[in-house]
């Protein structure tokens, strides 16, 4: 199948392709988050970022994400601190923490459609922010 990389290199050693290749494609680190200031608790929303696009789970300017979005989850192997920004089933967060990768990731099975057969990815579980306000954006979080 492969050489499954992840379980001989640290994030810090891996190549461009090969951390790139870590992305499930889920989309979850594209939706809008919530931050409790008193427990640091994460939430998501299913609110996404207006770049993302909701059926391919897909960043629609990925390059130059970081110019067009000011608040967009860049993740280098160095910034351990913005993994806690990502859900415990993404690939880079589990790493970090010594986990192997899930069962259905793409990497192990061989087939980018896995995140999605698996219903972890947010393809077509989202709204765009262009299409939301905030109170769409509450209601995610705090439920109706």
């Amino acid at each position: 199948m492969n050489d499954q990389f992840w379980k001989r290199k640290s994030l810090s050693e891996m190549t461009d392709t090969e951390w790139e290749s870590l992305c499930d494609g889920c989309g979850m680190c594209c939706m809008l988050k919530v931050q409790d200031e008193d427990t640091g608790d994460v939430f998501y929303t299913d609110v996404a970022c207006r770049l993302f696009d909701i059926e391919t789970c897909r960043c629609t300017d990925y390059a130059n994400r970081a110019k067009q979005v000011a608040d967009c989850l860049v993740l280098t192997p160095d910034e351990k601190e913005a993994y806690e920004w990502l859900p415990d089933s993404c690939a880079y967060r589990r790493l970090a923490n010594g986990q192997d990768l899930p069962g259905w990731h793409p990497l192990v099975t061989g087939r980018p459609e896995s995140v999605h057969e698996a219903g972890i990815s947010m393809q077509g579980k989202a709204i765009s922010e262009n299409d939301a306000d905030e109170w769409t954006v509450l209601r995610s979080v705090c439920g109706d």
